[in-house]
């Protein structure tokens, strides 16, 4: 597959994360999940027990503040928007504790 084709394929699940997004946002001041505040994110990004014994494990082995909770949740939603998942998986929340910055020693 060229260079091309795989942009292309990328930016149209992008396209199709935001149309979600859109639609589940619609009708408020938000857009996207980056705009979601803590209610919107009890809301929005619910866990299922396994997630949230990953969460937990993660917040205390990282030292994770709330805000960095809701940062990793609302990224782990956008994982799943991008996967073409109604539910955040683990494997989703495990990506978005990945991406969390690291702090300098």
């Amino acid at each position: 597959m060229s260079a091309w084709a795989i942009g292309r394929r990328r930016s149209a699940r992008v396209e199709r994360a935001r149309q979600v997004q859109r639609r589940r946002f619609a009708g408020t001041a938000l857009s996207c999940n980056a705009d979601m505040g803590p209610t919107e994110v009890r809301e929005v990004c619910r866990l299922d027990e396994t997630g949230r014994s990953l969460v937990r494990a993660a917040m205390q082995q990282l030292q994770m503040s709330a805000r960095a909770f809701h940062r990793i949740l609302k990224l782990a939603r956008t994982i799943a928007d991008l996967a073409g998942s109604e539910r955040i998986e683990t494997a989703h929340l495990a990506e978005a504790i990945q991406y969390r910055p690291r702090r300098a020693m």
